[in-house]
């Protein structure tokens, strides 16, 4: 069985714990980050961090982003969208477009969507064959291997709801007049192909769940939940790989999160 099909979506929160959570893990979010720029040490500097995010649409990646960066300075961290690849885009190889934007030591970047869309979006509307999937997830796994190696803490996030949850969550921002522009043709044609995308899914998981660099499979079905798992779970492989690095990781204030 696929770890997609062990995702537990009745995990909730209360709003009200779920803000006092998320509180918690932005302070202590900063301190990581002060720490790792080399802010609170004179001499230290950590890796570069990338969070990537990927999920389904209308799975509240934005929302998450937006907790995640909203405790820290706008110039200590970097937020890239990720679209369609241009024309020029296409005439390189596939994992050509992301690099200008990876962190360097000491440096934060947030990918909303990412080098996975090739596995997803790409080899579900058949612009990719299987055998070019597979040799891309190959490829990422070694793009990703590269990148630890060389002083990257890489944290990657799937977003997951059910069926009945995007649909309900598409109607309510077609009736919002503030939230239509989130709905796109494009949305509604990928529920179409949503078993397309949860075999796709399920290959991308397997294929390139690697121990230097895990997938984390978060329920999204309560977004409450959902904001603190993302920001606790950041926070702990961040720790984790901060360790392994051998660095002296410090300690949280009161009051904040533990990991």
């Amino acid at each position: 069985m696929s770890r997609v099909d062990n995702i537990d979506l009745t995990k909730t929160l209360s709003k009200e714990e779920s803000d006092e959570r998320v509180m918690m893990a932005q302070r202590r979010l900063t301190q990581l980050r002060l720490f790792s720029a080399g802010l609170l040490e004179p001499h230290v500097v950590g890796p570069g961090l990338l969070v990537l995010f990927e999920g389904f649409d209308a799975a509240g990646k934005g929302g998450a982003i937006r907790r995640l960066t909203a405790g820290l300075d706008p110039r200590h961290v970097q937020v890239k969208p990720i679209g369609p690849p241009t024309t020029e885009e296409l005439r390189h190889h596939f994992l050509w477009r992301f690099q200008e934007a990876l962190p360097g030591q000491g440096e934060m970047t947030v990918f909303d969507r990412s080098w996975y869309g090739r596995l997803l979006v790409e080899r579900v509307e058949g612009l990719i064959d299987e055998e070019t999937a597979r040799q891309s997830a190959k490829e990422i796994v070694e793009f990703e291997r590269m990148l630890s190696n060389d002083g990257v803490t890489l944290v990657k996030f799937w977003l997951h709801i059910s069926d009945e949850e995007q649909l309900r969550r598409f109607n309510e921002r077609a009736s919002d007049p503030l939230k239509h522009w989130k709905l796109t043709p494009d949305d509604w044609e990928n529920r179409d192909h949503r078993a397309g995308y949860l075999k796709a899914l399920k290959f991308m998981v397997k294929a390139t769940d690697e121990p230097h660099v895990r997938w984390n499979l978060i329920a999204a079905e309560n977004k409450h939940y959902a904001r603190v798992a993302v920001l606790e779970t950041l926070i702990d492989r961040w720790v984790e790989d901060l360790i392994r690095r051998g660095m002296d990781v410090p300690a949280p204030s009161k009051g904040d999160y533990l990991g």
